[in-house]
């Protein structure tokens, strides 16, 4: 028998048995608190992220502003002095 006829077997199984199969008195309240913890904790987690993202950026912003990496800098060695 190979995998695939013993899914169907098992399919069937379920299909022919009877009525609906019993579910845990409290199952779909528990399941809807845990939801709603994990879709707060995802939006926490989004918010945060995206917080460390700006501070990142203005970071970034603040730093280009007062060292400007774009300006060559200034040469440190004078040419030589000669006479006029």
């Amino acid at each position: 028998m190979s995998q695939q006829e013993r899914r169907e077997a098992v399919v069937r199984e379920l299909l022919d048995a009877e009525g609906p199969a019993v579910v845990p008195p409290g199952l779909h309240e528990d399941a809807v608190r845990r939801g709603a913890r994990m879709l707060r904790r995802r939006t926490l987690l989004r918010r945060l992220l995206w917080l460390l993202l700006l501070a990142a950026v203005v970071a970034f912003a603040v730093w280009a502003a007062e060292v400007q990496p774009w300006v060559e800098p200034p040469s440190r060695t004078t040419p030589p002095l000669t006479r006029w």
